[in-house]
């Protein structure tokens, strides 16, 4: 499916990180701000597929940099601030999409190791990015940051636990920051995807279960990365002006609150 790119004329000029850049929802999202003539800094761990991501926005007539770090390393948070003001300037518009690990794992025979990791990766993460580019918000007196959830954090269901119970850490704690700096003109808000088509989707689900899968969804089809990204632009835009602290169902229908 191929919609329309939304077109956000206030974002013309912005500077934008995306952790998680590299491949999917947060490449989809980095190309779709890009191509609204935001300045855009990639970050992911695959070095090759961040620049591939670069390239494709730099032939598109875009302006992307691509930059590696480990976003549960607050030492190297710092690092990648500083290198990406650098480069693309005071980070204006902030995507936290780093994150995974949602494959099913029974809780009994779930490790602390395991439970760790996907928490680090998915909540941790959310929280350094967002108090490593918060003060610089706060000092300019605005900016708009986008977490990513899951409907593994709204609704029970097949993925493991840690990943439920981080995704659902990371819809509080979007509204918690909301709720704090709301008054600095710092505004908050989260992206909870369901089945989105991504590369790894694609090779995890078999084409002759994918008509059964998306019965459950009220509007008869899985989401793809543009789904996502195109919510993304909206709640970067000033168009979302009055909205801080919400969650966006990209669910197809199958999350409504």
């Amino acid at each position: 499916m191929t919609t329309p790119l939304p077109t956000y004329p206030d974002l013309a000029g912005k500077a934008a990180l995306v952790t998680g850049g590299s491949r999917g929802i947060g490449a989809e999202t980095a190309k779709a701000l890009s191509a609204n003539g935001v300045k855009a800094a990639i970050v992911g761990r695959d070095r090759s597929a961040v620049d591939r991501t670069v390239g494709e926005i730099r032939a598109a007539g875009g302006t992307a940099v691509a930059m590696t770090a480990d976003c549960t390393d607050p030492a190297d948070l710092v690092r990648l601030r500083a290198q990406a003001e650098q480069s693309v300037g005071p980070i204006e518009v902030l995507c936290a999409f780093v994150g995974g690990g949602g494959d099913p794992v029974p809780i009994e025979q779930m490790s602390l190791e395991h439970w760790h990791s996907v928490v680090d990766l998915n909540l941790t993460t959310t929280f350094l990015a967002v108090q490593t580019f918060l003060p610089g918000m706060i000092e300019r007196g605005g900016g708009s940051i986008i977490t990513m959830a899951s409907t593994a954090g709204r609704l029970p269901g097949g993925a493991a636990a840690s990943y439920a119970a981080a995704k659902a850490g990371v819809l509080m704690f979007t509204r918690q920051v909301a709720q704090e700096v709301g008054r600095h003109g710092v505004r908050v808000n989260c992206l909870a995807p369901s089945l989105i088509m991504t590369e790894s989707q694609q090779e995890r689900i078999p084409a002759e279960k994918l008509p059964l899968i998306v019965r459950q969804f009220p509007l008869g089809r899985a989401g793809v990365p543009a789904d996502v990204a195109h919510a993304a632009l909206f709640l970067a835009s000033e168009s979302s002006s009055w909205l801080t602290g919400q969650t966006i169902d990209v669910a197809g229908g199958r999350i409504m609150l």
